[in-house]
């Protein structure tokens, strides 16, 4: 995963084997040497990561986060703050503010990388969401990360004690989180359970949690929820084996409670941009396919579906309706297009009303609806067809709400064998159509099978 990193430091020295180190890796780095430069490259530059000493001459490394988290263009980046400090006062004022994550000199950059690894991904996700959402807002609104209360954990651990001061930790932000003493019991309530977060201690004794970790991630159910591990110091391969599993992040013992709440509201965002994606993804999907007027699917889902139901080696034939409301024109003219809007709502649900299940109404266009019917005989779909005019003909549309007028449909039936094109039996129906219309209108016509002798 490559990623756009901003190394912040006043000791030249520092942040060329910052630099060197990450480029290895082949992260495309910059250094800034004080504050001032830091903001004007957060700004300009757009990195992905900002990692920021805390003691400068100019501006220490807090107010600079600040400044960051503080700016429009600037406050969806990730800032992890490397400190020789240790106090918990110095994380405490990292958290206020704003920091993501904490790292301590002597770097380790195995460390680092995971560290890197799991913010870049956060980042990364924040900005699909925005990029996503942005026209759908139509401007760019102020970011405000999520809140996490009443978010669902999880803490997986056989020492019920250490878990509870788990529980304690997570409860200050509102977080709802139970506990599960053994792998069984964590992956059953994993898998029932709305998680937003599951805490695995590495330090069980009775079964494996690594083990756990890999069913999680191949769980279809749990696969997408976040997976910080506590661990002590000496279980650092254990640590970097749980990342290659899949595990999100991790907190040390003995834990700094501040430390693993910012991990943990990290992480739960994390999870909260995902369901952001997926919804705006579905939410956008709907619109490409669906009709906004008659919640009816539109002409581009239905080429598809006829392509699919027509596509070789199906065995079935499908027969098509197109549908065309009489006189549509009138209506409009004589009480205006937000009255013709009502009355093709009402037929859409009409028509919607009376096909089967496995059938597809579709708006094709304008006053003009298609009606999919796969396994459908000519004769069986006429015989609908004929139930779908009259649905219409006697659903009662008022137009003033006082007197009822006549509003009619006019359908045309084509089938056509599996193998043929959708084009084929859309003209067949087409025709039909035409001279329902011609004859009268409000009655249905039939066409020869599309590819019959």
């Amino acid at each position: 995963m490559t990623a756009r990193i901003l190394v912040v430091d006043d000791v030249a020295a520092n942040a060329r084997l910052l630099e060197a180190r990450l480029g290895q890796e082949y992260y495309d780095v910059r250094t800034a040497p004080c504050g001032a430069d830091a903001l004007a490259a957060a700004r300009a530059w757009q990195p992905d990561l900002v990692l920021l000493d805390v003691m400068m001459p100019d501006m220490d490394g807090y107010e600079v986060c600040r400044r960051i988290k503080g700016g429009t263009a600037t406050r969806h980046i990730p800032v992890v703050m490397v400190t020789a400090l240790q106090e918990a006062g110095e994380r405490i004022a990292g958290l206020e503010a704003g920091a993501d994550d904490f790292l301590t000199k002597p770097v380790d950059f195995e460390t680092l990388l995971a560290r890197v690894k799991s913010l870049v991904r956060l980042k990364r996700l924040l900005d699909e969401w925005r990029s996503r959402s942005a026209p759908m807002r139509g401007v760019e609104e102020e970011f405000v990360p999520p809140s996490v209360a009443g978010a669902r954990a999880l803490v997986v651990d056989d020492d019920a004690a250490a878990a509870l001061a788990v529980q304690d930790v997570l409860a200050r932000d509102g977080i709802i989180a139970g506990r599960a003493g053994s792998e069984a019991e964590a992956s059953s309530l994993a898998a029932g359970l709305p998680l937003d977060l599951v805490v695995l201690s590495l330090s069980m004794t009775v079964d494996d949690p690594l083990r756990l970790a890999s069913r999680l991630r191949a769980g279809d159910a749990t696969q997408d929820i976040p997976l910080l591990l506590i661990a002590a110091a000496e279980q650092k391969d254990r640590i970097l084996r749980g990342f290659d599993l899949g595990a999100n992040d991790w907190v040390m013992r003995p834990i700094d409670p501040n430390e693993l709440r910012a991990r943990a509201r990290n992480q739960i965002r994390r999870r909260v941009y995902q369901e952001r994606l997926r919804n705006d993804l579905g939410h956008a999907l709907e619109l490409a396919l669906i009709d906004p007027l008659t919640g009816l699917y539109n002409q581009r889902y239905l080429m598809r579906d006829l392509a699919a139901r027509l596509a070789p080696g199906r065995d079935a034939t499908v027969a098509l309706v197109m549908i065309d409301v009489d006189h549509f024109k009138t209506v409009n003219d004589r009480w205006g297009h937000p009255v013709g809007d009502r009355a093709l709502r009402l037929v859409a649900e009409a028509l919607r009303g009376r096909v089967r299940l496995a059938d597809s109404v579709a708006r094709y266009g304008g006053e003009e609806f298609a009606v999919v019917m796969p396994g459908a005989s000519l004769a069986e779909a006429q015989t609908a067809a004929e139930r779908l005019r009259a649905a219409v003909e006697t659903m009662g549309f008022m137009p003033d709400g006082v007197t009822p007028y006549p509003l009619t449909i006019s359908l045309g039936v084509a089938t056509h064998p599996a193998g043929g094109s959708a084009e084929q039996l859309i003209a067949a129906a087409d025709g039909a159509l035409y001279e329902a219309k011609r004859g009268g209108r409000n009655r249905v016509e039939t066409a020869a099978e599309v590819g019959a002798d």
